[in-house]
């Protein structure tokens, strides 16, 4: 029995080998409590405790949670940040600093920097759906796990105190406010991270459907990957507490769902997909796991991390009606620092509306090109180009050719594509010594690999893509 004993104590201390502090604010007034495991997985945790935002329940919806996730090797902080009062940026300036402070300190706290997730409860989990949507890309966590969170804003149908505490009394009757941080209404495709939401069907003081299930059916429209686990009671606030009759399922779900995640490794090379729809994934459902970007990662393997930054209906004229370069892809697209890009675009400025501004396109290529690899400018225009934010690596750059518009659905034109952008895209593939994917001739007999629209691949079209996108890139 004293040697079982002595192994148990031996195992509970292993499991955390290192506990301290550190100050997020130079007065103290907020920190983060960091738990570090004796056997790293590389995947850490930012734990935001609840409290309705006008205290911290960082107990069971907190600290508690350290032995467990220390088990399973995984490094943990807990956010004790400041309170709103009605001032948002206080909480949300604390919860960016702790998630740039783990990324930043990965190589001494054996972390893998694409590993990094964030999980909230209640006001808390409200505190980290914000943080998934509206943060900038550095600060914005790899995955999300939200207990019963407070999604909705709106007072009617969520948790008063929270909406009152976070937005402050004037903020509730901005319902631009309210309506911006309502988390749903954030959820980008293929931008905001995959999601795990954790529930009691009887909760009484969050109610589920209009903020966790409201959270869970805005990723799923959007495409993006997300579980929910909703038990059949438990009411609010249960945690990681052990009278939550639910414990113990709660812990084998939660970890199948963190086990089953693909993690990139540290070194992966990353490749940035830039398009429009065609690379959104228009037409193929959850896009996230069956677009050609998430195929070209499938046919690459795990040495290469390949992100999604298409957007629908977008184009590269800037004077275009929906210029890509405007979108919050565009910047994520630079700050995820590529060591690949392949740029799509061109289908939607083929339309007269679009291409009566045709003699820009050559010009607004090249700046996008210059965004992503300023080296590549002549010294003459250096100091007279406009400024652009600018990525560090010099990724190789990939620019592909439309593929065919089998219809002239939403006023494409197969001519003006044909006839005057492809031949744009050669010489500005020339005149940088870029790589050129001609998508436009490989897919020139395939018009069964395309939906009834005539534009947009389906489900062996996008298979084609990643295969030809893939072949390109390996060679």
């Amino acid at each position: 029995m004293l040697i079982c004993l002595m192994l148990a104590v031996q195992l509970a201390q292993a499991q955390t080998t290192r506990k301290f502090t550190l100050h997020l604010t130079d007065d103290g007034s907020a920190q983060m409590v960091c738990f570090l495991p004796s056997a790293p997985s590389g995947k850490a945790i930012v734990g935001v405790p609840g409290g309705g935002y006008s205290f911290l329940s960082n107990t069971h919806e907190g600290y508690l949670a350290s032995e467990w996730l220390n088990g399973q090797g995984i490094a943990y902080f807990v956010v004790n940040y400041r309170l709103p009062g009605g001032d948002r940026s206080l909480p949300m300036n604390d919860v960016m600093k702790a998630m740039r402070t783990v990324r930043d300190s990965a190589a001494v706290w054996a972390i893998n920097p694409h590993d990094v997730g964030i999980m909230g409860f209640s006001a808390g989990g409200h505190l980290a759906s914000v943080i998934s949507t509206l943060a900038p890309f550095d600060a914005r966590p790899d995955f999300t796990i939200l207990f019963y969170p407070v999604i909705s804003m709106d007072e009617r149908v969520s948790h008063k105190w929270s909406c009152r505490n976070f937005l402050g009394e004037e903020g509730q009757k901005d319902p631009k406010l309210v309506e911006q941080f309502s988390t749903q209404n954030a959820v980008r495709r293929h931008l905001t991270p995959p999601a795990l939401i954790i529930m009691a069907s009887d909760d009484r003081l969050v109610p589920p459907v209009t903020n966790g299930v409201a959270y869970y059916s805005a990723m799923r429209n959007q495409g993006n990957e997300c579980a929910m686990y909703i038990y059949p009671s438990g009411d609010h606030g249960f945690g990681f507490g052990h009278w939550f009759k639910y414990h113990d399922q709660m812990l084998t779900d939660l970890g199948n769902w963190l086990k089953a995640r693909q993690t990139p490794k540290t070194d992966a090379v990353k490749v940035a997909c830039i398009g429009n729809s065609i690379t959104d994934g228009h037409g193929i459902d959850m896009a996230s796991q069956y677009g050609y970007p998430a195929l070209l990662q499938k046919k690459l393997g795990d040495g290469y991390w390949v992100k999604n930054f298409g957007v629908s209906a977008r184009t590269l004229l800037q004077k275009g009606d929906f210029p890509y370069t405007d979108e919050m892809a565009w910047k994520d697209a630079l700050a995820f620092q590529p060591d690949v890009v392949v740029i799509k675009l061109g289908t939607n400025d083929s339309k007269p509306h679009n291409w009566k501004f045709g003699s820009e396109f050559k010009h607004d290529l090249q700046q996008m090109i210059l965004a992503l690899r300023p080296d590549l400018a002549k010294p003459a225009k250096k100091k007279g180009r406009k400024a652009q934010q600018a990525i560090t690596p010099r990724p190789r750059i990939f620019i592909c050719t439309p593929i065919p518009a089998f219809k002239p659905s939403w006023d494409i034109s197969e001519t003006v594509i044909q006839n005057e952008i492809i031949p744009i895209q050669q010489e500005v593939a020339r005149e940088y010594g870029l790589q050129l994917i001609d998508l436009h001739s490989l897919f020139a007999d395939g018009a069964a690999l395309v939906q009834p629209d005539g534009i947009h691949p389906n489900e062996k079209g996008v298979q084609r893509m990643a295969e030809i996108v893939a072949n390109a890139l390996l060679e």
